[in-house]
């Protein structure tokens, strides 16, 4: 016989505002103990060193982490200027040194070629795979190999603040799969005086604030309660950029079964879109011809 996971079925989001100097994995792996909660996930890594939104998903909104990674995230950043680490973050060895400093008006003109689409080639110390093993991993024992740039889009880069000539905070908003440890070791050496990240904070990934974050100290303080069980987002609010569709009574059971049923909303043929029923997302699929046509079901008690 099986053995019955243990925990509770909670099914939603909780927003985390995750400190420096622990991974993603731990602290989903908070949430899910604080919680008691039968399965977590969360919507894009952070740095250990980075702070800032971590979009843990509870039971069923695992199902929709896929269109909060796809969602446009923003961050902002502090850039060392004058060094180049091997990690491109403060935590490396300093690899190439340069007594260069621009000023605000020429880091202002090169941020322009870092927006729009964009080829960005991610950190030799990433969780990229290069034949099956992470990149991080290959680093760590010496090797020598090379990552394929990727398209990134970025909607925006701007300077917001210089500290002082060895410093310059910027704000990025932008799509998956963006590195902002590549964005400052490019521009250190579009700038001919190398770069590398001295902190990280993501403001906002979708519809996830940082200000609306739990912090890990409220986790250990509500620890195995339902104190923070009213700051649990609804599984829908992972759906926000798909258009939503709603479905009769009698529609729901088929979907729920993953058979195509009748939806009734403005999408046209082809559109990805969810189902809803009384406030409640049945499934997400392919709308055609007046019929849902299901790739993931949501199951709750």
């Amino acid at each position: 016989m099986a053995r019955k996971r243990k925990g509770r079925d909670l099914h939603g989001w909780l927003v985390v505002d995750k400190p420096a100097g622990i991974t993603s994995t731990s602290v989903v792996n908070k949430v899910k103990w604080a919680l008691d909660a039968k399965k977590a996930g969360h919507a894009g890594t952070l740095d250990p060193d980075a702070t800032g939104v971590l979009a843990v998903a509870l039971g069923e909104a695992t199902k929709t982490v896929p269109y909060i990674t796809d969602a446009l995230k923003a961050y902002t950043f502090t850039v060392r200027l004058g060094q180049k680490t091997n990690t491109d973050d403060a935590e490396g060895e300093i690899t190439a040194q340069s007594d260069t400093r621009p000023t605000d008006d020429e880091i202002k003109a090169q941020l322009a070629q870092f927006v729009g689409d964009i080829m960005q080639t991610p950190p030799l110390f990433s969780a990229v795979k290069i034949d099956g093993e992470r990149a991080y991993k290959r680093a760590r024992d010496g090797e020598e190999f090379e990552i394929a740039a990727r398209p990134l889009w970025v909607e925006e880069l701007l300077l917001t603040d210089r500290p002082d000539v060895d410093h310059v905070t910027l704000e990025m908003t932008c799509g998956k799969g963006g590195y902002v440890r590549a964005i400052a070791r490019d521009l250190g050496d579009a700038l001919g005086c190398f770069g590398h990240v001295r902190e990280l904070r993501r403001v906002w990934s979708g519809p996830f604030d940082a200000k609306d974050g739990v912090t890990l100290d409220q986790l250990d303080t509500h620890a195995k309660t339902d104190g923070l069980d009213h700051l649990i987002l609804p599984l829908e609010a992972g759906l926000t950029d798909l258009p939503r569709v709603h479905c009769p009574e009698s529609s729901v059971t088929k979907l729920r079964n993953g058979n195509p049923a009748l939806v009734m909303g403005d999408v046209e043929y082809g559109d990805e879109c969810w189902a809803d029923h009384s406030g409640q997302a049945i499934a997400v699929g392919i709308f055609k011809s007046g019929e849902l046509h299901p790739t993931r079901v949501f199951v709750r008690s």
